[in-house]
């Protein structure tokens, strides 16, 4: 591992917050001078960089990984590993698989090796959940593959652009283990993981695109915000992923980017077990949360009051159908609840605490359970806490809401926190989810949105704003709203 990234890691592993800025090497220079970039990313690996979970998004923002199929900004499909692709009918897509493109580990892309990637994916447990509820048949001949769906599905070539399903060499399979260390086909080729810790990633010169123009990039998990803002300040890292609020104000203007995110803080309620059962106590908590007061108290003004679960991000959105009116809010009486979320995302524990002030204003009795998300995600989709605040992506997967809506909300959701089951709900997201591309699809997803949101199974708080930090002398960092794209071909350290 290289010497200054290993010492950094250890560093934000034992100091505290205040501290940080006093034992961080001077890793900015350094890398300035190799043409290595660093990174202080937020999250950890959650499951050991698998591509099956939303470690994905990691290879993703490393261009280290690679998927058949890429989204323009407006979430429209493009080549990738895919040169074109066509459908024979509803449910048939074949896919022209690209030539003359190698893995790290050597080896040839061909038809048959990226039908192994999504096999393997197709038939994991659990499912990557942009294949929530859709069983897949590939088939490889020639240079071309055959994805057939076993329903209609008009989204397909935009569900292969999903991170979870990138393409790997056969050699990253191993039994129940995939290992993306080496095995990757993008600029950059990740050749060293401690834990949860680091990753060491060198440009790959056998690249089919356009090189890196990058020697490296030299990534360290920060989960604490304080900690990733010094690292800024103090020039020991180049490029910073989600500066919290509260640290904003303290550097300099000309290194930050606000972007606005289809990311909603939401309140999921657990529907299946414990007071949230009852319907009007799910109102009396929607009756009681003032989303106002955490957009101006907690975020500094830098978010949007929530009007559904989607944003300001999706401006079309905004064109809502009228909805019913909501149940009517219960008394609480003392109704005792415990509330969860996670440290991660620098904000949610203090939203939590003004949540679990303006809930006990309302007759609620809150305790508080507060861990780092790889903690905590169990606990939550098992249903072990009665509400949880989770800041989440609304089109990460696919660029379509329909599939994010579909994991969170329906009877087999596989991040089902709400543990939610709605015949009407469930009706609204199959419309939703066989609806054509365009404005039919757009208006079945609103109704998809107001079914949900009738239930009060989650209450949308706030539209969150990225804030990303980068150092002076990069030039060229992605700032991309779905989270897919940080470090690219074409990111570089200027002198």
């Amino acid at each position: 591992m290289h010497p200054h990234r290993s010492a950094l890691s250890a560093c934000l592993a034992a100091a505290s917050a205040l501290a940080v800025a006093g034992c961080l090497p001077d890793g900015g220079a350094d890398a300035a001078d190799d043409g290595r970039i660093s990174i202080a990313m937020m999250q950890p690996p959650r499951s050991s960089l698998s591509p099956l979970s939303d470690d994905a998004f990691k290879l993703s923002r490393w261009s280290t990984a690679e998927t058949l199929v890429t989204l323009d900004e407006d979430g429209d499909p493009l080549p990738g590993l895919a040169t074109e692709w066509s459908s024979a009918d509803d449910t048939t897509w074949t896919f022209t698989v690209r030539d003359g493109v190698t893995f790290h580990d050597g080896t040839e892309l061909t038809a048959a090796v990226a039908a192994h990637s999504l096999e393997y994916a197709a038939r994991a447990t659990p499912a990557p959940r942009i294949l929530d509820g859709l069983a897949l048949e590939i088939e490889a001949e020639g240079d071309t593959l055959t994805v057939t769906a076993e329903r209609e599905d008009p989204l397909l070539p935009q569900r292969l652009s999903s991170p979870q399903l990138s393409i790997l060499a056969e050699s990253a399979y191993s039994g129940d283990t995939v290992s993306p260390v080496g095995t990757g086909s993008g600029p950059f080729e990740l050749v060293e993981v401690d834990g949860t810790t680091s990753a060491r990633l060198d440009r790959y010169d056998g690249y089919w695109g356009e090189p890196a123009l990058a020697a490296g990039i030299d990534v360290t998990f920060v989960p604490d915000g304080t900690a990733r803002a010094a690292a800024l300040r103090t020039g020991e890292a180049d490029i910073v992923e989600s500066v919290p609020t509260s640290q904003a104000s303290l550097l300099d203007p000309d290194t930050l980017t606000e972007v606005p995110m289809p990311r909603t803080n939401t309140l999921y309620l657990n529907t299946e077990e414990g007071p949230f059962t009852d319907p009007a106590l799910r109102a009396a908590v929607r009756a009681a949360i003032d989303p106002r007061a955490l957009v101006d108290g907690v975020y500094e003004g830098r978010a949007d009051v929530a009007e559904g679960l989607l944003g300001p991000a999706l401006p079309w959105a905004a064109e809502r159908p009228e909805r019913d009116e909501p149940t009517p809010a219960g008394d609480p009486d003392g109704a005792a609840i415990t509330l969860a979320t996670f440290t991660d995302r620098a904000e949610l524990p203090e939203v939590a605490t003004v949540l679990e002030q303006q809930l006990e204003d309302a007759g609620f009795e809150v305790r508080q359970v507060v861990r780092e998300y790889a903690d905590i995600e169990e606990d939550a989709l098992a249903g072990e806490f009665d509400a949880f605040i989770l800041s989440r992506a609304t089109v990460l997967d696919s660029g379509d809401p329909a599939a994010y809506m579909t994991s969170d909300f329906s009877c087999e959701g596989s991040f089902n926190i709400a543990r939610l089951c709605d015949e009407d709900v469930d009706a609204a997201l199959s419309e939703a989810e066989k609806a054509s591309v365009g404005d039919e699809r757009r208006a079945a997803i609103l109704a998809a949105e107001a079914a949900i949101l009738d239930t009060d199974a989650a209450i949308p708080m706030l539209h969150e704003r990225v804030i990303q930090g980068d150092a002076t002398h990069v030039a060229d960092s992605a700032k991309d709203p779905r989270e897919r794209l940080l470090v690219t071909p074409l990111t570089h350290l200027t002198p």
